[in-house]
Protein backbone atom coordinates (compact mmCIF):
# COMPACT_ATOMS: atom_id res chain seq x y z
CA UNK A 1 0.00 0.00 0.00
CA UNK A 2 1.40 3.55 -0.82
CA UNK A 3 2.74 5.65 1.85
CA UNK A 4 1.28 8.74 3.13
CA UNK A 5 2.16 11.94 4.39
CA UNK A 6 2.15 12.10 8.15
CA UNK A 7 -0.89 14.50 9.14
CA UNK A 8 -0.39 17.63 10.63
CA UNK A 9 0.30 16.45 14.16
CA UNK A 10 2.79 13.49 13.50
CA UNK A 11 3.99 16.31 11.55
CA UNK A 12 5.24 18.29 15.25
CA UNK A 13 6.06 15.50 16.85
CA UNK A 14 8.43 14.33 14.08
CA UNK A 15 9.95 18.01 13.95
CA UNK A 16 10.20 18.12 18.14
CA UNK A 17 12.05 14.71 17.56
CA UNK A 18 15.00 16.34 18.21
CA UNK A 19 14.23 16.99 21.28
CA UNK A 20 15.15 13.53 22.62
CA UNK A 21 18.70 13.65 22.39
CA UNK A 22 18.85 17.48 24.44
CA UNK A 23 19.64 19.60 21.37
CA UNK A 24 18.05 22.31 19.50
CA UNK A 25 18.80 22.57 16.07
CA UNK A 26 18.01 24.39 13.12
CA UNK A 27 16.39 22.21 10.53
CA UNK A 28 16.21 22.88 7.26
CA UNK A 29 14.53 20.19 5.24
CA UNK A 30 16.91 20.79 1.63
CA UNK A 31 20.25 20.38 4.15
CA UNK A 32 19.34 16.66 3.76
CA UNK A 33 23.64 15.97 4.73
CA UNK A 34 23.25 16.88 8.28
CA UNK A 35 20.67 14.28 9.29
CA UNK A 36 20.37 10.36 8.81
CA UNK A 37 16.92 9.19 6.80
CA UNK A 38 15.57 6.36 7.91
CA UNK A 39 13.27 4.31 5.42
CA UNK A 40 9.84 4.20 4.81
CA UNK A 41 8.59 2.81 8.52
CA UNK A 42 4.70 1.85 9.33
CA UNK A 43 4.02 2.84 12.47
CA UNK A 44 1.30 0.30 13.07
CA UNK A 45 3.24 -1.58 15.53
CA UNK A 46 3.75 1.50 17.80
CA UNK A 47 1.88 1.57 21.10
CA UNK A 48 2.28 4.93 21.28
CA UNK A 49 0.07 5.89 18.24
CA UNK A 50 -1.45 3.07 16.15
CA UNK A 51 -3.01 0.11 17.69
CA UNK A 52 -2.75 -2.95 15.12
CA UNK A 53 -6.62 -3.80 13.85
CA UNK A 54 -8.01 -7.11 14.81
CA UNK A 55 -9.83 -7.05 11.71
CA UNK A 56 -7.38 -7.51 9.12
CA UNK A 57 -5.93 -4.92 6.29
CA UNK A 58 -9.36 -3.68 5.09
CA UNK A 59 -9.88 -1.62 8.32
CA UNK A 60 -6.24 -0.51 8.45
CA UNK A 61 -6.22 0.77 5.30
CA UNK A 62 -8.84 3.95 7.33
CA UNK A 63 -6.60 4.16 9.90
CA UNK A 64 -2.70 2.88 9.44
CA UNK A 65 -0.40 5.80 9.25
CA UNK A 66 3.09 6.21 7.41
CA UNK A 67 5.99 8.21 7.12
CA UNK A 68 7.20 8.69 3.89
CA UNK A 69 10.51 9.79 5.50
CA UNK A 70 12.19 10.27 8.90
CA UNK A 71 14.31 12.73 10.02
CA UNK A 72 17.00 12.33 12.82
CA UNK A 73 20.16 13.99 13.69
CA UNK A 74 22.86 12.23 12.88
CA UNK A 75 26.44 13.09 12.56
CA UNK A 76 27.18 12.98 8.79
CA UNK A 77 30.31 10.69 8.85
CA UNK A 78 29.32 8.26 11.78
CA UNK A 79 28.44 4.47 11.58
CA UNK A 80 26.07 4.72 14.16
CA UNK A 81 23.03 2.83 14.15
CA UNK A 82 19.52 4.43 13.66
CA UNK A 83 17.14 4.62 16.48
CA UNK A 84 14.03 3.50 16.89
CA UNK A 85 10.79 6.19 14.96
CA UNK A 86 10.06 7.24 18.60
CA UNK A 87 12.63 6.31 20.71
CA UNK A 88 11.86 4.17 23.65
CA UNK A 89 9.26 5.95 26.17
CA UNK A 90 11.33 6.85 28.51
CA UNK A 91 13.34 9.23 25.91
CA UNK A 92 10.26 10.73 24.33
CA UNK A 93 9.19 13.97 25.33
CA UNK A 94 6.27 13.07 28.36
CA UNK A 95 4.30 16.05 27.43
CA UNK A 96 3.82 15.15 23.69
CA UNK A 97 3.13 11.66 24.30
CA UNK A 98 0.43 12.94 27.00
CA UNK A 99 -1.53 14.89 24.92
CA UNK A 100 -0.82 11.66 21.94
CA UNK A 101 -2.58 9.42 24.34
CA UNK A 102 -5.25 11.47 26.03
CA UNK A 103 -6.90 12.75 22.58
CA UNK A 104 -5.99 10.12 20.28
CA UNK A 105 -5.25 6.20 21.39
CA UNK A 106 -8.39 5.85 23.17
CA UNK A 107 -10.76 7.52 20.32
CA UNK A 108 -8.55 5.11 17.61
CA UNK A 109 -8.82 2.02 19.78
CA UNK A 110 -12.44 2.07 21.04
CA UNK A 111 -13.23 3.31 17.03
CA UNK A 112 -10.91 -0.26 15.69
CA UNK A 113 -12.53 -2.55 17.87
CA UNK A 114 -16.10 -1.53 18.07
CA UNK A 115 -17.46 -4.99 16.39
CA UNK A 116 -15.26 -6.81 19.16
CA UNK A 117 -17.18 -8.37 22.20
CA UNK A 118 -15.89 -6.39 25.28
CA UNK A 119 -13.43 -9.26 26.68
CA UNK A 120 -11.75 -9.44 23.54
CA UNK A 121 -11.10 -5.87 23.58
CA UNK A 122 -9.97 -5.71 26.93
CA UNK A 123 -7.31 -8.49 25.73
CA UNK A 124 -6.46 -6.35 23.02
CA UNK A 125 -5.54 -3.57 25.19
CA UNK A 126 -3.81 -5.79 27.55
CA UNK A 127 -1.54 -7.23 25.01
CA UNK A 128 -0.48 -3.50 23.21
CA UNK A 129 -0.29 -1.96 26.70
CA UNK A 130 1.86 -5.00 28.64
CA UNK A 131 5.07 -4.22 25.94
CA UNK A 132 5.58 -0.94 27.60
CA UNK A 133 6.72 -1.31 31.39
CA UNK A 134 5.14 1.86 32.73
CA UNK A 135 2.11 1.00 32.36
CA UNK A 136 2.64 -2.30 34.24
CA UNK A 137 1.31 -2.87 37.75
CA UNK A 138 4.94 -3.50 38.99
CA UNK A 139 7.00 -2.16 35.77
CA UNK A 140 8.10 1.48 36.07
CA UNK A 141 11.68 1.78 38.40
CA UNK A 142 10.33 5.28 39.73
CA UNK A 143 6.68 4.78 39.78
CA UNK A 144 6.24 8.42 41.63
CA UNK A 145 7.78 10.41 38.86
CA UNK A 146 6.09 8.45 35.92
CA UNK A 147 3.01 9.17 34.02
CA UNK A 148 2.74 6.02 32.62
CA UNK A 149 -0.42 4.98 34.53
CA UNK A 150 -2.14 8.13 34.42
CA UNK A 151 -2.12 7.92 30.93
CA UNK A 152 -3.64 4.43 31.18
CA UNK A 153 -6.38 6.12 33.26
CA UNK A 154 -6.80 8.28 30.81
CA UNK A 155 -7.19 5.89 28.27
CA UNK A 156 -9.31 4.02 30.13
CA UNK A 157 -11.62 6.60 30.98
CA UNK A 158 -11.75 7.26 26.92
CA UNK A 159 -12.23 4.04 25.88
CA UNK A 160 -15.49 2.97 28.58
CA UNK A 161 -17.13 6.39 28.18
CA UNK A 162 -20.67 5.86 27.81
CA UNK A 163 -20.26 1.94 28.51
CA UNK A 164 -23.00 0.36 31.08
CA UNK A 165 -21.87 -0.60 34.54
CA UNK A 166 -22.30 -4.04 33.59
CA UNK A 167 -19.55 -3.73 31.04
CA UNK A 168 -17.57 -1.10 33.20
CA UNK A 169 -17.48 -4.13 35.82
CA UNK A 170 -16.38 -6.72 33.44
CA UNK A 171 -13.31 -3.94 33.08
CA UNK A 172 -12.36 -3.97 36.76
CA UNK A 173 -12.69 -7.63 36.49
CA UNK A 174 -10.11 -8.21 33.78
CA UNK A 175 -7.82 -5.78 35.37
CA UNK A 176 -8.15 -7.69 38.54
CA UNK A 177 -7.38 -10.82 36.65
CA UNK A 178 -4.63 -9.02 35.12
CA UNK A 179 -2.69 -7.51 37.28
CA UNK A 180 -3.74 -9.94 40.70
CA UNK A 181 -5.13 -7.15 42.77
CA UNK A 182 -7.16 -8.30 44.64
CA UNK A 183 -4.70 -10.78 45.63
CA UNK A 184 -1.89 -8.19 46.32
CA UNK A 185 -4.53 -6.29 48.43
CA UNK A 186 -5.45 -9.05 50.37
CA UNK A 187 -1.62 -9.56 50.86
CA UNK A 188 -2.05 -5.54 52.22
CA UNK A 189 -5.02 -5.98 54.69
CA UNK A 190 -3.71 -8.87 56.09
CA UNK A 191 -0.46 -7.64 57.02
CA UNK A 192 0.93 -5.05 59.56
CA UNK A 193 0.15 -1.69 58.41
CA UNK A 194 3.76 -0.55 57.02
CA UNK A 195 5.12 -4.04 56.85
CA UNK A 196 4.44 -4.15 52.68
CA UNK A 197 5.21 -0.43 51.80
CA UNK A 198 6.45 -0.89 48.37
CA UNK A 199 3.06 -3.03 47.54
CA UNK A 200 1.15 -0.17 49.51
CA UNK A 201 2.52 2.17 46.80
CA UNK A 202 1.85 0.46 44.51
CA UNK A 203 -1.53 -0.32 45.09
CA UNK A 204 -1.98 3.49 45.67
CA UNK A 205 -0.59 4.31 42.63
CA UNK A 206 -2.64 2.03 40.16
CA UNK A 207 -5.96 2.74 42.04
CA UNK A 208 -5.79 6.54 41.69
CA UNK A 209 -4.55 7.31 38.60
CA UNK A 210 -6.32 3.93 36.54
CA UNK A 211 -9.34 3.75 37.93
CA UNK A 212 -10.01 6.96 40.54
CA UNK A 213 -8.80 10.06 39.43
CA UNK A 214 -9.92 10.44 35.95
CA UNK A 215 -13.36 11.04 36.29
CA UNK A 216 -15.36 14.12 35.88
CA UNK A 217 -19.26 13.05 37.03
CA UNK A 218 -18.99 11.67 40.84
CA UNK A 219 -21.11 8.56 39.57
CA UNK A 220 -18.47 7.28 37.87
CA UNK A 221 -16.17 7.28 40.51
CA UNK A 222 -18.26 6.31 43.18
CA UNK A 223 -18.71 3.27 41.10
CA UNK A 224 -14.96 2.78 40.75
CA UNK A 225 -14.26 2.87 44.27
CA UNK A 226 -17.16 0.62 45.13
CA UNK A 227 -15.86 -2.38 43.31
CA UNK A 228 -12.75 -1.69 44.92
CA UNK A 229 -14.00 -1.51 48.59
CA UNK A 230 -17.20 -3.51 48.21
CA UNK A 231 -16.09 -7.23 47.93
CA UNK A 232 -14.05 -6.70 51.10
CA UNK A 233 -15.73 -6.98 54.77
CA UNK A 234 -15.96 -3.01 56.59
CA UNK A 235 -12.49 -3.57 58.20
CA UNK A 236 -10.91 -4.11 55.25
CA UNK A 237 -12.48 -1.33 53.67
CA UNK A 238 -11.32 0.76 56.15
CA UNK A 239 -7.71 -0.27 55.52
CA UNK A 240 -8.06 0.12 51.62
CA UNK A 241 -9.09 3.37 52.08
CA UNK A 242 -6.24 4.71 54.01
CA UNK A 243 -3.90 2.83 51.91
CA UNK A 244 -5.65 4.61 48.88
CA UNK A 245 -6.59 8.11 50.37
CA UNK A 246 -4.34 8.69 53.52
CA UNK A 247 -1.77 10.63 54.06
CA UNK A 248 1.67 9.75 52.57
CA UNK A 249 5.00 11.01 52.53
CA UNK A 250 5.85 13.75 50.27
CA UNK A 251 9.53 11.95 50.08
CA UNK A 252 8.42 8.61 48.59
CA UNK A 253 4.83 8.10 48.84
CA UNK A 254 5.06 5.40 51.26
CA UNK A 255 1.93 5.45 53.71
CA UNK A 256 2.49 7.46 56.71
CA UNK A 257 0.26 5.01 59.09
CA UNK A 258 1.36 7.01 62.88
CA UNK A 259 0.16 9.99 61.14
CA UNK A 260 -3.31 10.14 62.99
CA UNK A 261 -1.59 8.65 66.08
CA UNK A 262 2.00 10.76 67.07
CA UNK A 263 -0.05 14.35 66.97
CA UNK A 264 -2.38 16.34 65.73
CA UNK A 265 -2.66 16.53 62.20
CA UNK A 266 -3.67 19.45 59.25
CA UNK A 267 -6.73 19.96 57.11
CA UNK A 268 -4.04 18.51 53.83
CA UNK A 269 -3.48 15.03 55.50
CA UNK A 270 -7.40 14.53 55.75
CA UNK A 271 -9.09 16.14 52.81
CA UNK A 272 -8.90 13.22 50.67
CA UNK A 273 -9.98 10.68 53.09
CA UNK A 274 -13.09 13.25 53.89
CA UNK A 275 -13.91 13.56 50.51
CA UNK A 276 -14.32 10.43 49.32
CA UNK A 277 -16.21 10.12 52.69
CA UNK A 278 -18.45 12.59 51.56
CA UNK A 279 -18.46 11.11 47.81
CA UNK A 280 -20.25 7.69 49.02
CA UNK A 281 -22.43 9.40 51.30
CA UNK A 282 -24.04 11.47 48.43
CA UNK A 283 -24.00 9.04 45.75
CA UNK A 284 -26.55 7.68 44.53
CA UNK A 285 -25.21 4.11 44.56
CA UNK A 286 -27.77 1.55 46.55
CA UNK A 287 -24.72 -0.42 47.47
CA UNK A 288 -23.41 2.19 50.30
CA UNK A 289 -26.14 2.66 53.18
CA UNK A 290 -25.83 5.69 55.77
CA UNK A 291 -24.90 2.99 58.62
CA UNK A 292 -22.08 1.48 55.90
CA UNK A 293 -20.53 5.10 55.93
CA UNK A 294 -20.95 5.48 59.41
CA UNK A 295 -19.53 2.10 60.34
CA UNK A 296 -16.58 3.09 57.48
CA UNK A 297 -15.76 6.11 59.22
CA UNK A 298 -15.95 4.54 62.74
CA UNK A 299 -12.95 1.45 61.32
CA UNK A 300 -11.29 4.52 59.96
CA UNK A 301 -10.79 5.83 62.97
CA UNK A 302 -9.44 2.70 64.76
CA UNK A 303 -6.23 2.42 62.04
CA UNK A 304 -3.79 1.05 62.81
CA UNK A 305 -4.94 2.10 66.01
CA UNK A 306 -7.36 4.71 68.10
CA UNK A 307 -6.92 8.07 66.58
CA UNK A 308 -6.11 11.08 68.33
CA UNK A 309 -9.67 12.64 69.28
CA UNK A 310 -8.37 15.64 67.54
CA UNK A 311 -7.74 14.17 64.34
CA UNK A 312 -10.70 12.32 64.30
CA UNK A 313 -13.17 15.73 64.81
CA UNK A 314 -11.42 17.20 62.12
CA UNK A 315 -12.51 14.37 59.68
CA UNK A 316 -15.77 14.77 60.99
CA UNK A 317 -15.66 18.82 60.29
CA UNK A 318 -14.07 18.21 56.72
CA UNK A 319 -16.35 15.53 56.00
CA UNK A 320 -19.26 17.59 56.41
CA UNK A 321 -22.45 18.52 58.37
CA UNK A 322 -24.52 15.28 57.60
CA UNK A 323 -21.75 13.12 58.20
CA UNK A 324 -21.27 14.46 61.34
CA UNK A 325 -24.23 14.85 62.83
CA UNK A 326 -25.30 11.16 61.33
CA UNK A 327 -22.09 10.08 62.95
CA UNK A 328 -22.68 11.51 66.55
CA UNK A 329 -26.32 10.89 66.87
CA UNK A 330 -25.34 7.25 66.41
CA UNK A 331 -23.04 7.48 69.72
CA UNK A 332 -26.11 9.09 71.38
CA UNK A 333 -28.50 6.46 70.21
CA UNK A 334 -25.44 3.57 71.66
CA UNK A 335 -25.28 5.09 75.26
CA UNK A 336 -21.91 6.29 74.55
CA UNK A 337 -22.47 10.23 76.38
CA UNK A 338 -19.34 10.37 77.80
CA UNK A 339 -17.51 10.03 74.46
CA UNK A 340 -19.94 11.93 72.66
CA UNK A 341 -19.15 14.92 75.18
CA UNK A 342 -15.49 14.56 75.01
CA UNK A 343 -15.48 14.66 71.05
CA UNK A 344 -17.79 17.83 71.63
CA UNK A 345 -14.65 19.38 73.17
CA UNK A 346 -12.60 18.50 70.42
CA UNK A 347 -14.75 19.75 67.72
CA UNK A 348 -14.46 23.05 69.51
CA UNK A 349 -10.59 22.86 69.81
CA UNK A 350 -10.56 22.30 66.11
CA UNK A 351 -13.09 24.97 64.95
CA UNK A 352 -10.96 27.33 67.67
CA UNK A 353 -7.62 26.29 65.48
CA UNK A 354 -8.64 26.55 62.33
CA UNK A 355 -11.10 29.51 62.65
CA UNK A 356 -13.84 27.81 62.01
CA UNK A 357 -17.54 29.53 63.58
CA UNK A 358 -17.94 28.40 66.80
CA UNK A 359 -21.31 28.82 66.28
CA UNK A 360 -21.46 25.48 64.19
CA UNK A 361 -20.21 23.23 67.20
CA UNK A 362 -22.43 24.47 69.49
CA UNK A 363 -25.18 24.17 66.81
CA UNK A 364 -24.21 20.63 66.35
CA UNK A 365 -24.25 20.12 70.64
CA UNK A 366 -28.16 21.28 70.15
CA UNK A 367 -28.67 18.93 67.30
CA UNK A 368 -27.15 15.83 68.73
CA UNK A 369 -28.63 16.52 72.11
CA UNK A 370 -32.05 16.63 70.79
CA UNK A 371 -31.25 12.94 69.92
CA UNK A 372 -31.41 11.78 73.70
CA UNK A 373 -34.65 11.01 74.48
CA UNK A 374 -35.29 12.22 78.22
CA UNK A 375 -34.73 15.69 80.02
CA UNK A 376 -32.95 13.86 82.09
CA UNK A 377 -30.24 12.35 79.27
CA UNK A 378 -29.96 15.51 77.52
CA UNK A 379 -29.19 17.45 81.34
CA UNK A 380 -26.83 14.84 81.89
CA UNK A 381 -24.86 14.76 78.50
CA UNK A 382 -24.46 18.64 78.46
CA UNK A 383 -22.85 18.17 81.71
CA UNK A 384 -20.51 16.04 80.92
CA UNK A 385 -19.47 18.39 77.86
CA UNK A 386 -19.07 20.89 80.41
CA UNK A 387 -16.73 18.29 82.19
CA UNK A 388 -14.68 17.43 79.27
CA UNK A 389 -13.64 20.74 79.08
CA UNK A 390 -12.45 20.98 82.58
CA UNK A 391 -10.79 17.45 82.70
CA UNK A 392 -8.86 18.27 79.66
CA UNK A 393 -7.27 21.59 80.54
CA UNK A 394 -6.90 20.35 84.32
CA UNK A 395 -5.19 17.44 82.48
CA UNK A 396 -2.78 19.35 80.41
CA UNK A 397 -2.20 21.76 83.01
CA UNK A 398 -0.73 19.07 85.21
CA UNK A 399 1.31 17.65 82.46
CA UNK A 400 3.22 21.29 82.39
CA UNK A 401 3.49 21.00 85.95
CA UNK A 402 5.07 17.84 86.20
CA UNK A 403 7.75 18.12 83.33
CA UNK A 404 6.46 15.67 80.90
CA UNK A 405 5.73 18.09 78.04
CA UNK A 406 9.14 19.38 78.19
CA UNK A 407 9.94 22.42 75.88
CA UNK A 408 6.87 21.34 73.66
CA UNK A 409 5.55 24.36 72.58
CA UNK A 410 2.78 22.90 70.34
CA UNK A 411 1.16 21.70 73.55
CA UNK A 412 1.38 25.17 75.10
CA UNK A 413 -0.09 26.77 72.06
CA UNK A 414 -2.91 23.45 72.19
CA UNK A 415 -3.68 24.39 76.08
CA UNK A 416 -3.96 28.10 74.75
CA UNK A 417 -6.25 27.05 72.06
CA UNK A 418 -8.51 24.76 74.42
CA UNK A 419 -9.01 28.30 76.83
CA UNK A 420 -9.78 30.23 73.53
CA UNK A 421 -11.95 27.50 72.49
CA UNK A 422 -14.10 26.85 75.82
CA UNK A 423 -14.39 30.87 76.17
CA UNK A 424 -15.62 31.29 73.16
CA UNK A 425 -18.00 27.63 73.22
CA UNK A 426 -19.91 29.35 75.96
CA UNK A 427 -19.77 33.03 74.56
CA UNK A 428 -22.49 31.50 71.75
CA UNK A 429 -24.35 29.18 74.16
CA UNK A 430 -25.00 31.68 76.08
CA UNK A 431 -26.24 34.14 73.04
CA UNK A 432 -28.24 31.02 71.76
CA UNK A 433 -29.58 30.88 75.19
CA UNK A 434 -30.62 34.55 75.10
CA UNK A 435 -31.47 34.57 71.44
CA UNK A 436 -35.40 34.21 72.42
CA UNK A 437 -35.52 37.31 74.29
CA UNK A 438 -33.78 39.35 71.53
CA UNK A 439 -35.70 41.99 70.29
Amino acid sequence: MPGRQVPEPYDNLRDHSCLITGKVQERKREEEPAFGILPDIELQGSAFLVWPSPFGSSLMETTELRTQEYLWPSAPDSDSQPLSTLGSFKALPLEIFHIIFKFLSGVLFKRCTLLLPTKERLKFIYKILSEVSCFKFNGCATPMQCLGLQCYGMFLQTLTAGWDEHECHRVYNFLCEMTHLSRKMQTVVSSKPGSARKLELRIRLFCRNVLLDHWIHHNDSTFWLTQILKPWPIVNQARLLYVIFGPVSPQDGQVLWQKMIEGPTDESSLKDLADTIKLLYDSKNKEWTTDDIISLVDELSVIPREWLLENNARLLILSGNHICFTFMASKAVNGRATELARLIVFLALVCEKERYCMDWAVRMMQKVCKVFGTPVERRNFLQNVATEFAYMMMEMLQSFVSGDLGEDNRAFLTLFHLIQAQANFHKEVLCLTMNPFSP
